[in-house]
């Protein structure tokens, strides 16, 4: 495919020539190892930025309780779930599933609109491994050149007193993240526990712990952008969702091709020449090893190194930057300037409004839940011309706040209840509480065999707080 313009012709590009491969592998598919150069720009100095936050955020909130809940907490053996401080029960499951779909829904249109905006500057796979274990490595190792010249070299004491150090900070790393990543999952005081006690007591969280510990080392130190490349399936994924519309890293190829070597004092323009230099700063900088002037790639994280060592060096020829920036395929054929889009606002206001309606589900619970149930086999009693029908109650509090309830029917009127004891329930927060009631009408009250009933839990201040809808039982009557 040749792209011709009023001064030059771009050469045809191979597509298949990276299409059908993996920039980490070589011919006979043996892995060849990245070595980016430490990346320096705009970009990276917001991308350090917006990591050391989600860092501090991963690391704090452990810590954090809201009216004494912990801010997120996914206890699975314990079924004790806390988003954003609020308690999720089996009950409400329904609320996560549906929060789920929204979120893949979220997920679609983002990347329709956005790309891999996510992979580049939010991903925890991106931000360990370029934030943290990548900084190590080019403190104990230094840079691009250094790692290279380094693990060419025969094993002397200098290259086992480095490779060991790295790897012993990297395994302390690991420990640290996991035992952190446990206090999502058991609470913080759990693992503290755990920790003081020693392994005998806790062998099978330290078991875990320690198989996960061993997982984070081996995918910080040895997979590495192959967890991009190979095992995350989003790559993959937003080929089926972008298209021209679709904001990326982009290399502007009309503007770059005819690539060629800088020549002081030479008008490129004028010779045919484009303002690449081919000077392949933008591919060793590259986490995922690719040439992004090839053109979209599955291997691509949208992590703008490669923008940054672009502009760094249209800098210092004197051209314009840009030559790699964040722009969609129709800007770059058309040579446009970016635009927020009609349609990228629509999407943007969807998306807000799909984050409002996961807060709405998440808020939206009420503080109790209350479940009225016939016991299984049960029927009705008649008594003084009276119906009288037995039902379990569940009452669960979902807040923190001790609770003094009553049980009352709403509907139909005249309903007389049994408590079997103080018609003054109290509940402690996060409590559930179980119990028998009779309920008691006047024979003429009811007039179907399966008569509608509504229940209502009323706080000490007489408010409705819940009510449930089931059915009150009576002897079967012929229709008038």
């Amino acid at each position: 495919m040749s792209i011709q313009s009023d001064n030059f012709q771009v050469p045809e590009i191979d597509y298949d020539d990276f299409r059908n491969s993996v920039g980490t592998m070589d011919e006979t598919g043996n892995r060849k190892w990245v070595y980016p150069r430490k990346p320096k720009g705009k970009y990276t100095n917001y991308r350090n930025y917006t990591s050391n936050f989600l860092l501090l955020l991963f690391f704090g909130l452990p810590f954090v309780k809201i009216n004494h809940n912990p801010f997120l907490l996914f206890n699975v053996i314990d079924r004790k779930f806390f988003i954003f401080g609020q308690p999720f029960y089996l009950q409400d499951f329904f609320i996560l599933a549906l929060g789920a779909v929204t979120s893949v829904i979220f997920v679609m249109l983002f990347t329709v609109v956005f790309g891999r905006i996510f992979c580049g500057w939010l991903c925890p796979q991106t931000i360990f491994m370029e934030n943290v274990f990548r900084k190590v490595e080019y403190w104990i190792e230094g840079d691009r050149n250094r790692q290279m010249k380094l693990d060419r070299q025969e094993w002397n004491s200098e290259k086992i007193t480095k490779k060991v150090t790295k790897w012993s900070i990297f395994v302390l790393i690991s420990v640290i993240i996991t035992n952190f990543m446990f206090m999502y999952i058991i609470g913080y005081e759990d693992v503290f526990k755990i920790i003081m006690e020693g392994p005998v007591d806790h062998s099978l969280q330290f078991l875990g712990m320690v198989g996960f510990a061993i997982a984070f080392y081996f995918t910080f130190a040895w997979l590495r952008e192959q967890v991009c490349t190979l095992v995350c399936p989003y790559g993959r994924l937003q080929g089926v969702l972008i298209d021209k519309q679709t904001i990326n890293v982009y290399y502007d190829f009309k503007r770059g091709e005819n690539r060629s070597k800088w020549r002081n004092g030479e008008d490129r323009k004028d010779v045919g020449k484009g303002d690449c230099i081919d000077c392949h700063q933008c591919v060793v900088v590259c986490p995922t090893g690719i040439d992004i002037r090839n053109g979209q790639q599955l291997e691509c994280v949208n992590c703008t190194a490669c923008i940054d060592a672009c502009d760094e060096v249209m800098e210092k020829v004197g051209l314009p930057k840009g030559l790699i920036r964040y722009a969609t395929e129709a800007e770059i054929e058309n040579q446009e300037k970016f635009k927020f889009t009609s349609r990228m606002k629509v999407t943007t206001l969807f998306l807000a409004l799909l984050i409002g309606f996961l807060g709405f589900l998440m808020y939206d619970r009420g503080s109790m839940e209350a479940k009225f149930i016939k016991p299984a086999g049960s029927t009705f009693f008649i008594r003084d011309k009276k119906i009288t029908n037995t039902f379990i109650y569940t009452l669960l509090n979902k807040s923190n706040e001790q609770k003094k309830l009553s049980i009352k029917v709403i509907s139909p009127k005249h309903a007389e209840i049994d408590f079997f004891g103080s018609d003054k329930i109290t509940l402690k927060g996060d409590q559930i509480l179980k119990g028998n009631i009779n309920i008691t009408f006047p024979e003429k009250d009811i007039k179907f065999s399966k008569q509608n009933m509504t229940i209502g839990v009323f706080d000490e201040k007489g408010k409705l707080i819940d009510s449930f809808d089931t059915v009150f039982e009576g002897p079967f009557q012929l229709p008038l």
